[in-house]
């Protein structure tokens, strides 16, 4: 994975309804990221075109719509994921642990600058 900003688009998955859309800067092995709502640290290792990696996340900012139930509201999360990355895009299976639930996603990214 080349250092550099990206998109993400993640999906959850398993009935769980839930999306979000991001972006993350992944750098020497350091991801940093976020959304409107919560942010994101980790770690990754790539080989070849294999990566895989960790995650931490927090919300900074509470929903303002009532009806809105975010899947990882309020809570730190702990999320572990592996995919594949080609030339500037990357796919990602991951599962995150929200209390004791765990809850898996698909996430893809997009390169948009240099890093």
């Amino acid at each position: 994975m080349k250092n550099g900003l990206y998109s993400v688009h993640i999906q959850m998955r398993d009935g769980v309804k839930g999306r979000a859309s991001g972006v993350i800067i992944a750098r020497d092995g350091v991801i940093l990221g976020g959304d409107p709502y919560f942010w994101s640290v980790g770690s990754y290792t790539f080989k070849g075109s294999a990566c895989k990696g960790e995650l931490v996340t927090n919300q900074h900012t509470p929903y303002r719509e009532s009806a809105a139930r975010p899947v990882f509201g309020g809570r730190e999360v702990t999320t572990g994921f592996s995919g594949t990355f080609v030339d500037d895009t990357a796919e990602v299976f991951g599962t995150s642990l929200v209390g004791s639930r765990s809850v898996s996603f698909r996430a893809t990214l997009r390169k948009l600058a240099d890093n």
